[in-house]
């Protein structure tokens, strides 16, 4: 059977691999499909992602990098489900994400592993683990919860589906394992059938299976359906079934009918089972898929055999329902997206023809509205109705496929059929059978509403149109409209009977309403007809109307100033303002007119109106001198002023300051530039100088940096202003740091009296000339000498300020200046007062008035300066009785009593308050005793040193430096740059430490002697302290002292002190003596003090001398001697000697460096000894590691066996690895033999050249490591069947196959390899690299195999590696296959063109070069072909027709000079109606003389050069060729061209024809008198019959009259007459309906007027609009003005007269 005519169809819809997916990872545990929305691949290569397919857009892949053992998309939603087993546990780790909105939903540790999961429904999800399965809802906090246990006929198997029905009342869960044993390949299906009301589980033998829901006749709920599909083997008799039944029936309810069929493989598919099972709801079919590619179709309510085919060549492993299409999803092995669909247009013709199933035809057809059963049904509907069945008949139309039965004439049929008494109509059944199954059309909503109208049944439509029972049309609302306008207003919308809706719309004055209606769908009613009946009814209204249709999308449908115009007429002046302002919020350019419009008019009527209008700043278009000018005679200054743009109308306008906002004004006076704003000002100032001062000040401080304060202080002062000018620079003051600034400020606050505000200046600002004002101040005299103090303090003028109070008497100012305002300055003040010969008294008592807030330094300085300190004694005196304990206090004081001799002496040394530096240096020139005594005082080091030296005092000096005890203080006057230094050091040794009796003192003198590094002088000393029985002489430190400093200055005098002195540190000393090389010294003492180890390390380290240390060994007999001296020999290189000094010693703890050594001195035997000897002292695992390795220097293999049969702690591994390393490999064979380690012992055997014996310890080992070792070895020993054993195990591993490859080939050994690497394609582990390698091995070595290998195993090589390798070996024809099945199109089909010879084919080059993407191709592709395959261009053309560019082949083509070739591919793409393909058609048409192909060509294809053909071929020697020229003109609409070459060939009728077309009269009327003048009256006839209505019957009974030719013209007359006699005939009958409906009108307007109220009635039927004030009065007297057009009677620029509002 054709794939056409199949009722299954069949397409590829996405490939995995061609969106990049690895084939590797297309398998069911990898893949997953929940729905037909999304399908999830899980990778792990070459980094562990997920990849979701939205299926909606499937070549645009979301790749996420997520480690994960298992991922499922929601079926419904962008939810990903992720579960990954944690390590270590058999515990999985759920997890659910929104993609979309990044975010985790839930997460949860399920305590045992899941084997199988999945989205039972969008909101649910299936978990199946190895005993239970769970249902976890994503919505809520809520665990897994557990459902049931699985079925013992479910153990061991894998679970491949689970399912339940939509009610989540029944549940499925499937699950295959291996067959019996008579036939394994067979596969066992087994199913569990849950409950979830009756908790019960049914065990079944089942592959497959899927729930439905039915409704059965005569039940009112649907029933639940599970179809199953099972194949069983049984004695050798398979059995395969599908059956299908219903769940939980329903008692008392009729159920459904078990039904079962059978499911027939072929013989080829003995072993194939079912995996999947769909079911189409759409179409009510069952879909059953098997594993090896087989679709069975069946009907799902009668379980029927529809189809079956084969869909897939590959095994199908998942499948999905594709509901929207009623069809389901499959994907293969190869990573093909199947899609399954019904093809509507053949399944009905195929049941009823090929199966001759009549009844499931039509079930199918009815259930799916399909096509192809009409004459089934017609004819079955025809019979029920013969036979008086309408009920059934009824049922049979309402259901009919695609509605074939829902007519107008099967409503006349049942209306047809006479009514009994007592029964119901036919034609109610039919109807109420419809309403029950759906959907009324249009023709049977009207009928049925009829028939309720008429009964007066409303609810019911109403009940029929909620539920969307009816189907709305125009006829259906006029209907309706006679009984409820709101149902009909319904109806017509819904039925889009769009004027319908607009006029009840208006009926009920919605009008809003109509503009949102209209927009919605498309429709443009009369607005400006609308607006007026608004208008007259409510102006607000008419208004918010207006405003709708402005906001209308592509601007208001009515002009803005016609608009207005009505407004205004009706002189609606609010409602006008109202709605230009609204819709010149935008305030375009464009809109000037009427912004000025709409200020004119409220100008004029009102102001305020326009003054906010203007304030809004909302237009800016306007004409603003016209508006200037009206808000001056409105009153409105201000905006006056704002619009004006000449300085004389500003000067006339700004004087009225008596109207004008003052803050206004001021604001209007920073538009202006500098120069009119300082006109302006002096204009206002010279009106009303005191009135307008208060704005120019305001003005100026706002706008001073635009006018400049210079500007603003120059007006000021040209008026005299200080008050102005006060006031101006009071506000500018605060952020000016001009000095002159500030004086002026302070200036003119002077002069205006403002004394506070002159203070304050002069006490904050930091701006001003401190001197000029000064100057100024102390000028102008003021009685308050405030200011000038500020200016004084401030500015360091006190005396000045001084002298200045002190010379007018104001002797007020100076105490309130000292005391109040800066008692700091007093001694300045009081130094002035003393050069002003003040009185004394007056000093004193300003000095004590102030007291404690005095600065005493200061003033003392003052006071000494000119010798007046005298003064000062009560004061101080005063302040020392009040406690005071100031330094400068005292100082003074001191100084007084030193100059007065009172007893200095008691002074200085109880005054615990004076500065010891400042009264010693006063006493330094009087007496330097008395300055001593200050310097000792305050321990002024240097200052006693000074004055000590300076005046010989160096006993006193020697005293204080010993008693201070400062290290500084000694390294200073022990100092060799001290010139006094050995006068201080005598004072020191002779008088002042012998006087000393304390210690501390004596260890301070010592400890500066050593710091300043005088040996000798510290020996002299510490000889007569030590050695002379002085109080000192046993001291421990000073023994030290005295031999330590011999050490170090005198090393003569140490052997005589150590044999003198008892009380030292021995061991300290004696190691300093080592450090100082006094070796024999330092030995005498290590001896003295019994330390026999150091005594004999010096010598050993230091006197060298090993037989002296073996001798003092041996006499002192100590282990650690031994030690020390075993240590020094294995250091001088005497390891036996060494060896047995450490056995003496019985020291076990250097065996590292006695290991090292004996290694090195290859003294093994020794070290067997030592080694035993330290193995019973401690258990170390080098020890036992070493003695192995010396029992194998000296070859006691056997000891190494009894060795390692003993308890011991050697590191076995590592001794093994020593051994091998060092070629002992006998030994290294013992050792690993022992520890089991294969693969060091295969590589030893390599080493000792045993092969066989290293394979099989490889084979022990299974590492890949062993095996390339041993691999490698037998290949160079070229022992190929062995290397071929171990070659097998390694390139089963990715990574090491190609190390394998390269040495194979490096020594030349090719056929091995290659035998190899073919025998590796037989194992369970076989993988890519291999199939790769060993195609690379092919190209290389063996190309005729290469072909035949690439073909078998396509799927499982790298391609890409072996594209490189046949692309080296230029094996072409192989590198284009390789490239077709890479989807590498371009490459392949590149690859083609440049080495046609070997690797083109003209039909596989057809399909490369559909598929490439380098569109560049396409244009190399047909320079190929011209070149090399002329004969196949079109053909390849003709494939690429879609993807080319034809105008750049007609290029290609015109240029290689072989347009014609390309003929047949021009004509096949001329549809597309491209200039060039048309112009290259036409001229080969030309060049043909074929006339009929090139007339074809114009007629259909007008893209080209009109003119230019035509002028080419219009002198063509051929006729029709020129006729075709004539043709051209016309049809470019060159008129006359074309009659005149028309005319030329005598084509008269053509000609008539262009002139009739032209529709020009005077090309008519030329052509009539041309054929006058040639005698042609036949074609002057024909000529008045074509053209017709062209011609004016004047013209030609003119032209016939006077050519004698009326005979010819009469049937033209007679033609005319007819026609108007006509179009006056109905002229007047339209005029006469037109008159009776005016007066149907009109009686019917009465009539309404008659019922309306009586009040209404009495009203007039129009008022005139009241006058307004100054204005004219109206229309009164007069009829308005005319509405014509869009202007409405007014003047088309500018404001009408004023009397027309």
């Amino acid at each position: 059977m054709a794939a056409a005519n199949a009722p299954i169809t069949m397409k590829e819809t996405l490939t995995l691999t061609s969106i990049g997916i690895n084939p590797q990872f297309i398998t069911f545990t990898n893949v997953t499909m929940e729905s037909d929305k999304f399908i999830c691949v899980r990778e792990t290569a070459p980094q562990n992602s997920v990849v979701i397919v939205d299926m909606s857009m499937p070549n645009q892949p979301l790749r996420r990098p997520i480690t994960a053992d298992s991922a499922l998309m929601n079926p419904i939603s962008r939810i990903l489900a992720l579960k990954a087993q944690l390590p270590g546990t058999t515990q999985d780790h759920l997890q659910i994400f929104n993609i979309e909105a990044k975010a985790k939903l839930k997460s949860h540790q399920m305590p045992e592993q899941v084997i199988f999961w999945k989205w039972i429904t969008p909101k649910m999800l299936g978990l199946v683990t190895q005993s239970s399965v769970y249902h976890w809802s994503i919505e809520g906090e809520s665990e897994p919860a557990k459902m049931f246990d699985r079925a013992a006929n479910l153990a061991n198997n894998q679970i491949i589906n689970y399912k339940c029905d939509p009610s989540e009342k029944w549940l499925v869960l499937i699950g295959i394992a291996p067959g019996s044993a008579e036939r394994p390949q067979l596969v066992k299906g087994s199913m569990q059938l849950f409950s979830v009301d009756q908790q019960r589980s049914q065990a079944l033998e089942a592959h497959a299976a899927s729930f439905a829901s039915i409704r059965v006749p005569g039940n009112d709920k649907d029933s639940i359906l599970i179809s199953f599909a099972t194949k069983t083997s049984n004695a050798g008799q398979t059995t395969s079934k599908l059956h299908v039944i219903e769940l939980g029936a329903q008692p008392g309810k009729p159920s459904f009918t078990k039904k079962q069929a059978d499911l027939f493989f072929p013989p080829d598919f003995a072993d194939d089972f079912p995996v999947a099972m769909q079911i189409s709801h759409k179409y009510g079919l069952t879909y059953v898929i098997t594993k090896l590619g087989l679709l069975f179709v069946y009907d799902l309510e009668t379980a029927t055999a529809v189809y079956r085919n084969r869909i897939s060549p590959d095994p199908i492993f998942l499948t999905s329902e594709a509901t929207s299409v009623g069809g389901f999803y499959a994907i293969n092995r190869r990573g093909q997206v199947l899609l399954a669909t019904v093809n509507e247009s053949t399944i009905v013709p195929f049941v009823s023809g090929q199966l001759n199933n009549l009844e499931l035809a039509v079930n199918l057809a009815k259930r799916g509205n399909l096509p192809g059963a009409e004459n089934l049904v017609v004819q079955r509907f025809q019979e029920l109705f013969a036979q008086t069945k309408y009920k059934e008949a009824a049922e049979l139309a309402a259901e009919s496929p695609q509605g074939i039965l829902r007519t107008p004439d099967t409503v006349s049929k049942f209306q047809s059929v006479p009514v009994q008494a007592g029964q119901t109509p036919p034609l109610l059944q039919y109807f109420g059978t419809l309403l029950t199954k759906g959907k009324l059309n249009a023709f049977e909503s009207l009928e049925l509403s009829r028939l309720v109208v008429n009964q007066n049944k409303k609810n019911l439509l109403e009940n029929w149109l909620a539920e969307d029972k009816l189907e709305c049309s125009e006829e259906l609302g006029d209907l309706v409209k006679t009984v409820d306008n709101d149902l009909a207003l319904k109806i017509y919308i819904k039925a889009r009977a769009t004027p319908k809706v607009v006029a009840a719309f208006a009926e009920r004055r919605e009008f809003d309403k109509i503009l949102i209606y209209s927009k919605q769908v498309g429709y443009t009613p009369d607005y400006l007809f609308l607006l007026q009946t608004i208008l007259r009814a409510d102006p607000q209204g008419a208004v918010n109307f207006a405003l709708m249709m402005s906001q209308m999308e592509g601007g208001c449908p009515v002009d803005y100033n016609t608009i207005t115009d009505l407004f205004l007429q009706r002189n609606l002046i609010r409602e006008a303002t109202a709605f230009l302002l609204d819709v010149l919020k935008p305030n375009l350019p464009e809109h000037g007119f009427l912004q000025t419009k709409v200020l004119e008019i409220n100008l004029v009527t009102f102001p305020n109106v326009a003054d906010a209008i203007l304030a809004n700043g909302m237009f800016s278009h306007y004409d603003r001198p016209r508006v200037a000018q009206l808000c001056e005679k409105a009153g409105l200054y201000i905006r006056a002023l704002q619009h004006y743009s000449e300085l004389p109308d500003i000067k006339r306008v700004i004087v009225n300051t008596h109207a004008i906002e003052p803050q206004a004004l001021v604001e209007f006076f920073g538009t202006l530039s500098k120069e009119w704003a300082m006109e302006c000002m002096k204009d206002l100032l010279l009106v009303n100088l005191r009135g307008n001062l208060q704005i120019i000040v305001q003005v100026a401080k706002e706008y001073c940096e635009h006018l400049g304060v210079e500007a603003c202080i120059k007006l000021f002062e040209q008026f005299k202003s200080y008050e102005g000018l006060y006031f101006f620079l009071g506000s500018y003051l605060s952020s000016s740091e001009d000095p002159e600034i500030h004086f002026k400020y302070i200036e003119a606050a002077a002069k205006t009296g403002q004394i506070k505000e002159v203070e304050r200046v002069t006490r904050e600002s930091e701006f001003y000339d401190p001197e000029k004002t000064k100057n100024f101040l102390m000028e102008a005299k003021l009685p308050d000498a405030r200011p000038l103090i500020n200016v004084c303090d401030r500015f360091g003028f006190v005396p000045d300020l001084t002298h200045y109070l002190y010379s007018n008497n104001m002797l007020r100012y100076i105490e309130g200046y000292v005391q109040k305002v800066n008692p700091g300055n007093a001694p300045l003040v009081v130094g002035q007062l003393l050069d002003d010969e003040c009185p004394e008294d007056f000093i004193k008592g300003l000095i004590l008035s102030v007291r404690s807030l005095l600065p005493v330094e200061p003033l003392v300085e003052e006071c000494e300066k000119r010798n007046r300190l005298r003064l000062l004694t009560q004061f101080l005196e005063h302040l020392v009785s009040e406690g005071s304990q100031d330094v400068h206090v005292h100082n003074a004081l001191g100084k007084i009593i030193i100059d007065s001799n009172n007893n200095p002496e008691h002074f200085l040394t109880t005054n615990p308050y004076y500065d010891s530096r400042v009264v010693g240096k006063y006493c330094e020139k009087r007496d330097p005793t008395l300055a001593v005594v200050a310097y000792r005082r305050g321990q002024c080091d240097d200052e006693l040193i000074n004055v000590t030296n300076k005046n010989s005092l160096f006993k006193l000096q020697a005293r204080y430096v010993v008693e201070r005890m400062d290290g500084d203080l000694w390294a200073k006057v022990l100092d060799p740059e001290n010139e006094f230094r050995r006068l201080l050091i005598d004072q020191v040794v002779s008088t002042a430490l012998p006087e000393s009796k304390s210690p501390e003192q004596v260890s301070a003198a010592v400890k500066a002697f050593m710091t300043a590094d005088l040996p000798h002088e510290l020996i002299e000393l510490l000889e007569k302290i030590v050695l002379q029985n002085s109080a000192f002489s046993g001291n421990f430190n000073l023994q030290n002292l005295l031999i330590l400093t011999a050490i170090k200055a005198d090393p003569s005098r140490v052997m005589d002190y150590i044999n003198r002195l008892d009380n030292f540190d021995g061991p300290a000393v004696g190691e300093v003596a080592v450090d100082a090389q006094l070796y024999e010294e330092a030995y005498a003492i290590f001896k003295k003090f019994n330390l026999n180890v150091q005594a004999v390390n010096v010598l050993l380290d230091n006197i060298r001398d090993i037989n002296r240390a073996v001798e003092f060994a041996y006499r002192v007999e100590e282990d650690a001697v031994w030690s020390q001296v075993a240590k020094a020999q294995l250091r001088e290189g005497l390891v036996s000697d060494a060896i047995e000094s450490f056995i003496r010693a019985d020291d076990a703890t250097q065996f590292p460096e006695v290991i090292r050594a004996a290694e090195d001195a290859d003294v093994y035997h020794d070290l067997v000894k030592y080694l035993l000897m330290v193995r019973q002292k401690s258990k170390e695992p080098k020890v036992d590691s070493e003695l192995i390795y010396a029992y194998a220097k000296i070859e006691r293999l056997g000891d190494i066996e009894e060795f390692i049969l003993m308890p011991n702690v050697a590191n076995l591994p590592s001794v093994g690895d020593r051994l091998y390393d060092e070629a002992l490999y006998e030994a290294a064979k013992i050792i690993f033999a022992f520890i089991s380690n294969w693969g060091k012992l295969a590589c030893t055997l390599v080493k000792l050249k045993q092969f066989q014996g290293a394979v099989d310890a490889a084979r022990k080992a299974n590492s890949a490591k062993t095996w390339k070792e041993v691999c490698f070895a037998c290949v160079d020993a070229e022992e190929f069947r062995l290397a071929q054993i171990c070659g097998l195990n390694i390139i089963i591993q990715v990574d090491d196959l190609e190390e394998v490859s390269e040495y194979y080939q490096n020594r030349g050994c090719f056929n091995e390899l290659i035998s190899l690497m073919e025998s590796g394609l037989g194992l369970e582990r076989a993988h890519m690299g291999i199939f790769t390698e060993l195609g690379v091995l092919y190209a290389r070595y063996r190309h005729e195999k290469l072909m035949e290998h690439i073909k078998l195993f396509s799927t499982r090589l790298n391609i890409p590696k072996l594209i490189r390798a046949c692309d080296e070996q230029q094996h072409w024809q192989e590198l284009t296959y390789l490239y077709i099945q890479y989807d590498e199109f371009d490459n392949g089909a590149t690859t083609v063109m440049n080495h046609s010879p070997e690797a083109w084919d003209h039909m596989q080059f057809k399909d490369i070069i559909v598929k490439v993407a380098n569109v560049e191709l396409y244009y190399k592709a047909v320079h190929f072909y011209l070149q090399e395959h002329p004969d196949l261009i079109n053909d390849v053309l003709n494939v690429l027709a879609l993807r080319l560019d034809h105008t750049r082949v007609v290029d290609i083509m015109r240029k290689a000079g072989h347009l014609r070739l390309v003929k047949p591919y021009m004509v096949a793409v001329q549809s597309n109606n491209v200039s060039a393909v048309n112009e290259a058609l036409n001229e080969i048409y030309t060049e043909e003389e074929d006339y009929d192909r090139l007339r074809e060509s114009i007629d259909l294809y007008d893209n080209f050069d009109l003119i230019g053909l035509a002028q080419k071929i219009e002198k063509h020697e051929l006729l029709e060729m020129r006729r075709v020229a004539a043709y051209i003109y016309k049809k470019a609409g060159r008129w006359k061209q074309s009659i005149a070459l028309s005319k030329k060939d005598n084509l008269y009728k053509d000609a008539m024809e262009t002139a009739s077309q032209s529709g020009g009269r005077e090309l008519a009327e030329e052509l009539l008198v041309y054929f006058i003048e040639q005698g042609k009256k036949e074609c002057f006839a024909s000529c008045l019959f074509v053209c017709y209505d062209l011609i004016r019957p004047d013209v030609a009974l003119e032209l016939a009259w006077v050519n004698n030719m009326i005979d010819f013209a009469f049937p033209y007359l007679l033609q005319f007459i007819r026609e108007y006699s006509g179009k006056v005939d109905e002229l007047i009958k339209d005029k006469i309906e037109a008159k009776k409906e005016e007066k149907a009108k009109e009686n019917e307007e009465k009539d309404v007027i008659m019922q309306q109220n009586m009040y209404a009635q009495l009203l007039p039927l129009a008022l005139p609009a009241p006058p307004m004030p100054g204005m004219g009065g109206g229309y009164a007297g007069q009829p308005p003005p005319p509405m014509g057009g869009m202007g409405m009677g007014m003047p088309p620029f500018g404001m009408p007269s004023m009397g027309s509002y």
